[in-house]
């Protein structure tokens, strides 16, 4: 039984690599070169596939986008078999062109064949939308009632999109839409559009596109306020700015703090130019999903660290202020310059203390990024284990952890068959403390983790009107 998923995967990688051999060919199109005449770079065009030197190695790469700036061309590469954040602009010397080069082929004809399953599909589900419910992973109850099926587990939800995008399409939705989910074959996301910034006292090499102004994209260096997050692509406009700001942490209520760090409360409709800001900074860094304009229907939680200039943005997560599948954050980042210090796990406790202050269970809307889901897994098995081993408890049901730590019953089961905690004895699924478990019980205990103290929190569960949670501009 275990082996029919793994040969369904290999057919799926199998059939997908075909496709690939259908869109390329090693034979260089008609019209491309002229007789006697060598392959040089001007004649690489979108969608080629070469060799390209980088480490000191030559990796397969796909153009993504060709540009001439400053009068010499560069090339957007996407490295095969590795992951988005390595993309970059590479110079045409660093291509290697004497080995084979793949050829994208004629698509037009793809294109059209596509258009029209697209109209046949929209039809379809126009007929069975009103005859299918969806699923929802996670869904639960502020009681706990959530449904569980220990086979079928899936605590991301990602989901592979089939529609196609056109340009003019794909631009309005990446500038307008709310919370989305992002995949690969989006056109202009594939391209990232700002080479650096600075943030503070931090120069930051983006990960992703964000659509900030196009303008923006011809300079070298993008200057982002840290306390406004306002942009300037000018070093001089941004210092008259800050000798003008007063601003010195984010426009919200201050809601905890410690002696290390701060957090603020900011709603997304009192305070929208600051928010949307944030949106544009965090999409730099988040590839799957975020927020862009509409920012009214959520609250922000900003994180920051006090020095004697104000507070500084550290990392934060958005919340629906109304959540019909009770997600208690819909968008989570820390910053780069502050990744692998362990503040990504005091966001998600800070999540979690809010949603036992409302007295409901929650989880994180689906689909988590990569670093996303690790940093989850990480949380959800730690917490879980101090409690087992500190409750001094003999017994622990599923729901007793859950209403103690206000996960759902999904991230709790899926997390104990990760560290094979759950076992079948005399008819039922009981949970059993392993050797393997003890050790990292003792390992969490030599780290030196800052924990959130809940006595701290000052806050209360905000209450919304009709009008309050309605989108608008």
């Amino acid at each position: 039984m275990a082996a029919t998923p793994e040969v369904e995967k290999g057919k799926s990688d199998k059939e997908s690599k075909k496709e690939e051999e259908k869109t390329h060919t090693l034979e260089i199109p008609a019209g491309i070169l002229e007789p006697n005449q060598k392959l040089e770079a001007k004649h690489i065009r979108i969608g080629c596939k070469c060799f390209v030197a980088k480490d000191d190695e030559l990796r397969l790469a796909e153009i993504l986008s060709v540009h001439t700036r400053k009068g010499k061309l560069v090339f957007y590469v996407h490295y095969k078999e590795f992951n988005k954040r390595l993309d970059e602009w590479v110079d045409a010397n660093r291509l290697d062109l004497t080995q084979q080069v793949e050829w994208p082929r004629d698509r037009v004809v793809k294109k059209a064949v596509s258009v029209v399953n697209k109209i046949k599909h929209g039809k379809k589900r126009g007929r069975t939308a009103s005859s299918q419910t969806p699923a929802v992973e996670g869904r639960s109850t502020p009681t706990g009632g959530d449904v569980m099926d220990l086979d079928n587990l899936n605590v991301n939800g990602q989901e592979n999109s089939t529609e196609d995008y056109n340009r003019e399409e794909e631009i309005e939705k990446l500038r307008t839409s709310g919370s989305m989910s992002q995949g690969g074959s989006h056109e202009v996301s594939r391209v990232r559009n700002l080479h650096s910034i600075i943030l503070g006292g931090y120069q930051v090499e983006p990960w992703y596109f964000s659509p900030y102004p196009i303008e923006l994209s011809e300079e070298d260096t993008i200057y982002i306020c840290d306390f406004s997050l306002c942009f300037f692509g000018s070093k001089k406009q941004f210092e008259r700015f800050r000798s003008k700001c007063t601003l010195k942490h984010p426009p919200g209520n201050e809601i905890y703090r410690d002696d290390k760090v701060s957090f603020f409360e900011i709603d997304g409709r009192r305070q929208r130019t600051w928010c949307r800001n944030l949106c544009l900074l965090s999409k730099l860094f988040l590839d799957h999903k975020t927020l862009y304009y509409d920012v009214d229907p959520f609250l922000f939680y900003c994180m920051t660290k006090r020095d004697e200039k104000g507070h500084h943005l550290v990392g934060y997560f958005s919340k629906e202020k109304e959540s019909a599948e009770n997600y208690n954050v819909a968008c989570i980042l820390t910053l780069p310059q502050y990744q692998r210090h362990g503040y990504g796990k005091m966001l998600i406790q800070f999540s979690y203390e809010l949603s036992k202050k409302e007295g409901k269970v929650g989880s994180p809307e689906k689909p988590l990024s990569d670093l996303g889901l690790m940093s989850y897994r990480a949380y959800w098995a730690d917490t879980i284990i101090e409690l087992l081993m500190e409750s001094g408890k003999t017994e622990m049901t599923i729901e007793d952890i859950s209403s103690a730590t206000a996960m759902t019953t999904t991230d709790i089961l899926h997390t104990l068959q990760t560290m094979n905690m759950l076992k079948y004895y005399k008819g039922q699924h009981i949970i059993c403390i392993t050797d393997a478990v003890v050790v990292r019980h003792d390992k969490i205990k030599t780290k030196k983790r800052h924990y959130l103290e809940a006595h701290r929190l000052q806050w209360k569960p905000p209450v919304f009107t009709a009008a309050q949670l309605r989108f608008g501009w």
